[in-house]
């Protein structure tokens, strides 16, 4: 199974846009050799979240997950989407579910803030020391100190569109909706003043060892499975 993730920049209204994707979406979900698509989408709902981070002029508007019997059949719901969108940026990525988040019914929004971040490797680490302080040191304590009920990673594998702006991994978080506006939710310290500076401490300290704290996107979005 191919995982395949695609980063959308909206042409028109974004209203009007975001009908048009989630529309079409659920046919293509249906297209021989697509096992799955999820679809994160900034709208209305999360529109007053607190944490959003652009290394670009225009900000990403949407990520498109395809998970497909092979990159062929990714690359056809990547034309669609073409189609559809002002830019498309899609890469192939192998993904790892440190903390699998609530099922949703297909097609309803998930209950949950999903935080999506794009990362890049500084160029001082070399990709190995890169991943274990990422993916070896920093999960759990990514997991201990937010309030997060889903937790996945996906490493870039390969660029799968043309001129693809350079990212080295994605993640993926769920939230609960309060931590939009809330930072004792997002980080779950239940109110507690000490609590929370302690958390933010702990995982500033952790970000800033595989590089997480500059040359980041951090893209608030909806989450709906199809």
């Amino acid at each position: 199974m191919t995982k395949s993730m695609f980063l959308l920049w909206a042409t028109g209204s974004e209203t009007d846009w975001n009908d048009r994707l989630r529309v079409r979406l659920t046919a293509l979900a249906s297209s021989p050799g697509i096992e799955r698509i999820q679809l994160n989408v900034t709208d209305a709902a999360v529109a007053d979240a607190m944490l959003r981070l652009s290394t670009f002029d225009a900000p990403v508007s949407a990520v498109v997950s395809v998970w497909s019997e092979s990159a062929g059949a990714a690359a056809a719901v990547g034309a669609e989407l073409e189609a559809l969108s002002e830019r498309v940026a899609g890469y192939e990525v192998s993904e790892t579910i440190a903390l699998a988040p609530p099922q949703t019914p297909r097609g309803e929004r998930a209950d949950a803030l999903t935080n999506i971040a794009l990362l890049r490797r500084p160029a001082e680490l070399e990709q190995d020391e890169w991943l274990r302080r990422w993916q070896g040191d920093h999960t759990q304590v990514a997991i201990d100190v937010q309030g997060t009920f889903g937790y996945i990673q996906n490493v870039v594998t390969r660029a799968c569109t043309a001129s693809a702006p350079p990212v080295d991994g994605i993640v993926e978080e769920h939230f609960p909706m309060a931590a939009l506006q809330d930072p004792h939710a997002f980080y779950g310290s239940a109110g507690d003043n000490a609590e929370l500076a302690r958390r933010l401490t702990m995982m500033t300290d952790s970000i800033e060892k595989f590089g997480a704290d500059r040359n980041i996107d951090v893209i608030p979005t909806s989450c709906y499975v199809f």
